[in-house]
């Protein structure tokens, strides 16, 4: 799909994955509507890209509020008018064993990285399929196809956005939509200084894996790629965590040796 004269509506804007595809989706020449908690933080991005504020939407919300989401994007569908592309970036990880980790925690998880998804596509969806042209891009994670330790509620939220994206690429192609499923593996963002641990506080420090990560500005040129190509879904990553799904789907015992035997503390 074209970008150029697009209006592609991304949350998770502030920062990351989701700030570093805004600005290289600017300069290709989309109209964007920037949303995620920090309204303050949204502003700034959007006078800093090309047309600024007159150029550009900003919409806050809340991924963890799916029930209010549906209607409010609609009636902010009324302003802004066509959306061409959806990008469901949002989210949150965890770091933290099963049986340290309360109930709390997981239900956080699935309502962010799952039902904030499922919301927002619910709310665009209809529109798309009505003018015979449309993209939803959600942004899953390598965990998303193989498990590791730490990560059972995140790994589960994220299992579930590629099952979800699945079933509705097969449901809608007949309408003339894509659906791009991005699994990224170790990327240079906060994702882990984020990652709520089994209280469901922020952990407030980084992952080694992350830190020598891929670039994020390199992740958001391969997923913008992938959104031109109409790729069905690609895996994003340098190193292990880029060859994981393979190992898993390949050699399985051995990816589930190696996985139990790895240290992450």
């Amino acid at each position: 799909m074209d970008i150029d004269s697009k209006t592609i509506w991304v949350t998770g804007a502030s920062s990351g994955i989701g700030m570093a595809l805004c600005k290289q989706l600017a300069q290709r020449g989309a109209r964007l509507v920037l949303s995620a908690r920090r309204k303050e933080t949204l502003a700034e991005l959007a006078e800093s890209l090309p047309g600024g504020i007159d150029r550009h939407w900003v919409v806050p919300l809340d991924l963890a509020d799916a029930d209010s989401l549906i209607n409010m994007v609609q009636t902010q569908l009324g302003a802004i008018g066509p959306v061409h592309i959806l990008i469901n970036n949002g989210g949150i990880s965890q770091r933290s064993l099963f049986v340290d980790t309360d109930l709390a925690v997981y239900r956080q998880l699935m309502e962010v990285n799952y039902l904030g998804t499922v919301a927002m596509t619910k709310a665009v969806l209809p529109a798309m399929i009505a003018q015979h042209e449309g993209m939803i891009v959600s942004i899953s994670s390598v965990a998303g196809k193989v498990g590791s330790k730490l990560r059972t509620g995140y790994s589960g939220s994220k299992y579930a956005v590629v099952g979800f994206m699945d079933c509705l690429r097969a449901e809608t192609a007949q309408h003339g939509i894509y659906c791009l499923t991005v699994c990224p593996g170790s990327i240079k963002t906060n994702i882990a200084v984020n990652a709520l641990n089994g209280n469901g506080e922020a952990q407030n420090k980084d992952d080694e894996s992350i830190i020598n990560g891929m670039p994020v500005e390199q992740c958001a040129q391969e997923i913008i790629h992938a959104m031109i190509k109409d790729r069905d879904e690609i895996i994003i990553g340098k190193g292990i965590s880029a060859l994981a799904p393979t190992i898993k789907r390949f050699f399985p015992r051995l990816f589930n040796r190696i996985s139990a035997g790895m240290e992450y503390r």
